[in-house]
């Protein structure tokens, strides 16, 4: 059992969050000391105050933040701690940029129990360690039973994009690749299985992953890269159309291209799905000047994240900004972003 300046230690076996840990008082400066800080920043000099004091390195701040509410929140492939790691440090680096700290805020419900807690915590610790980022700052709130669904959790990440670097949603033009770097639909299928909602097993599990070692070797090897999503709520399908809008152009894809495993294919032909509109986490959608689609492909290949990447269709001009399938069976067809949310509660 750990020691603890607060009297008794926290029960992390059988004890339950209370409503004090989130009033300002003895019990929360214990679960923020005992649990939080164990894990996330043991070293922290610190930790008292309200803030964090950074310092960056040359170049243009980027900062993103995402929310994050899936449920269930253990799932194969990861969990929610892992995700709102992963979820924050991809928005820095689709940048381009170098993702460096981030900051979490915790909204728990009473009557999580604390064991769980412990093991998302311990979780976001393991995926802060392998993306190169520190969790610096923080807040915990305490909410009533039923009231938050075990917890929320919101992220918020700064890195730093060198000079030089310039990539947004703005700067596809036409004559320019489109690639992926891996198959789609994996996270989005990963979850609906976890609920036991397809009926059968599916042997899938969530792709969650940190994206920015493989962006900064993307990076590294064309220079000219213009547009980078991590393709989440939404698919590829949304990614695809806000570039095309953003941009102003059109953008043609091969069906046969696109990456799928099997084993997403069938779940989402026997739930009415498309792929492209089902999430990635660990997934990202580029677009690169058409000379260099093959560097940028075996750039991708290369790396451990990036074995699968595909070049999966070119962008046109299109005044209407249509994203549009080259089918299997030579036919096309529209692909156009959801209509309705199909998929609920799954980043």
């Amino acid at each position: 059992m750990r020691r603890s300046d607060y009297g008794r230690p926290l029960d992390l076996r059988r004890g339950v969050v209370e409503m004090a840990h989130g009033g300002g008082g003895r019990a929360m400066a214990q679960l923020i000391e005992e649990l939080f800080l164990h894990h996330l920043d043991p070293d922290a000099g610190g930790a008292g105050d309200d803030f964090a004091v950074l310092a960056l390195p040359p170049g243009r701040v980027v900062m993103a933040t995402d929310a994050h509410v899936v449920t269930p929140r253990f799932f194969p492939g990861g969990d929610i701690g892992a995700l709102a790691v992963h979820g924050t440090v991809n928005d820095v680096a689709m940048a381009g940029a170098r993702p460096l700290h981030l900051a979490a805020s915790f909204v728990l419900e009473e009557g999580l129990p604390l064991a769980e807690l412990e093991r998302i915590v311990a979780s976001m610790a393991a995926a802060a360690r392998e993306a190169g980022v520190r969790i610096v700052t923080g807040d915990t709130k305490v909410v009533e039973r039923g009231k938050a669904d075990g917890l929320y959790i919101t992220t918020t990440g700064v890195g730093v994009v060198p000079e030089g670097v310039e990539i947004g949603g703005a700067r596809a033009r036409p004559g320019d690749a489109v690639l992926v770097s891996g198959p789609v639909g994996d996270h989005g299928i990963a979850i609906l299985a976890a609920r036991g909602e397809l009926g059968f097993e599916v042997p899938v599990r969530s792709d969650t992953q940190p994206l920015a070692d493989l962006v900064a070797a993307m990076v590294a090897a064309v220079p000219q890269l213009r547009c980078l999503r991590d393709a989440t709520r939404g698919g590829v399908a949304a990614v695809l159309n806000e570039i095309a809008r953003q941009s102003g152009v059109g953008i043609r894809l091969r069906e046969e291209a696109v990456p799928v495993r099997p084993e997403v294919a069938a779940a989402c032909e026997f739930l009415g799905l498309d792929p492209l509109h089902v999430a990635c986490e660990g997934r990202l959608v580029a677009v690169c000047p058409g000379d260099r689609a093959d560097a940028l492909l075996a750039a991708m290949r290369a790396h451990p994240r990036g074995r699968e990447a595909a070049m999966v269709g070119v962008v046109v001009e299109d005044a209407h900004h249509f994203v549009q399938m080259e089918t299997r069976f030579g036919g096309s067809r529209i692909v156009d972003w959801l209509h309705a949310d199909q998929l609920p509660r799954i980043c």
